[in-house]
């Protein structure tokens, strides 16, 4: 079915542009995916959508991709417009439902994670999801003051890996526990006195990364909760590195 929206004043337009807040995300149970890179990466990922919406123009264009059974909406140049978070947006978005965080149990989680802890710069974040996808892991959990996986500006920056790999909002005490108590290894990032150089670990079929806060590190009690802490050694003057880049290196060296 494709309904056609005049009106700003719709009651589904007014819905749609609060989706990029937290607010509006819950009200609804549903996200919105903005352009049609994002779009298509869900529906070849077979993600459930909800409703698909654009412009005509962008929605012909695009007609025989479009799954069959979603509801279409085409809007007017001047409603797209208002929808969504980017300054010259394509005209096209779908609607997704949230996910429920408690259906992935963390003690039946197979294969190598990355923790995120405190991170909060979209960018880093999406570097490091499209990372964990590149490199081969299970999932990323997105832990306490990490910018949530449903921020336009986070879901932009992962690019669709969302969808490939699992990715989840939850407590990093819990999921520590949960590997560690299996024997599965939880490496950190953080340089203290135990700490291992990252090339003098055996890979990981199983277990999980930890990546820190931008500025601070990772957080003092999540640093007592490891198997053990790594660090990457620095050759030059630099005087840290990038949190993306520092997790890039560790996810490529120690995913087997």
């Amino acid at each position: 079915m494709r309904e056609k929206i005049t009106s700003g004043q719709n009651k589904r337009v007014k819905q749609w542009r609060a989706l990029t807040s937290k607010k509006g995300r819950k009200a609804t149970q549903t996200y919105l995916l903005e352009s049609w890179h994002l779009v298509q990466e869900a529906i070849k990922a077979q993600q459930p959508l909800t409703a698909i919406l654009g412009t005509a123009e962008q929605l012909d264009r695009h007609a025989d991709e479009l799954p069959a059974d979603v509801d279409v909406f085409e809007l007017t140049e001047s409603i797209a417009n208002t929808i969504g978070d980017t300054g010259t947006p394509q005209g096209i978005f779908a609607t997704a439902p949230l996910t429920r965080d408690e259906d992935v149990d963390p003690a039946m989680a197979t294969g190598v994670w990355l923790f995120l802890d405190y991170v909060q710069d979209p960018g880093n974040i999406g570097t490091m999801v499209r990372t964990a996808d590149a490199a081969g892991l299970a999932g990323v959990v997105f832990g306490k003051g990490t910018a949530s996986r449903y921020l336009p500006k986070v879901l932009r920056s992962m690019q669709g890996s969302q969808f490939h790999i699992q990715v989840v909002e939850a407590d990093l005490h819990d999921w520590i526990s949960a590997f560690t108590s299996r024997h599965l290894p939880v490496y950190g990032t953080n340089l203290d006195p135990q700490a291992k150089d990252y090339r003098d670990v055996p890979a990981l079929s199983a277990g999980a990364i930890v990546m820190g806060n931008e500025g601070n590190g990772m957080a003092p009690d999540l640093q007592q909760m490891t198997t053990r802490n790594l660090y990457i050694p620095i050759k030059g003057q630099a005087e840290s590195l990038n949190v993306a880049v520092a997790a890039g290196v560790v996810m490529f060296r120690l995913v087997g």
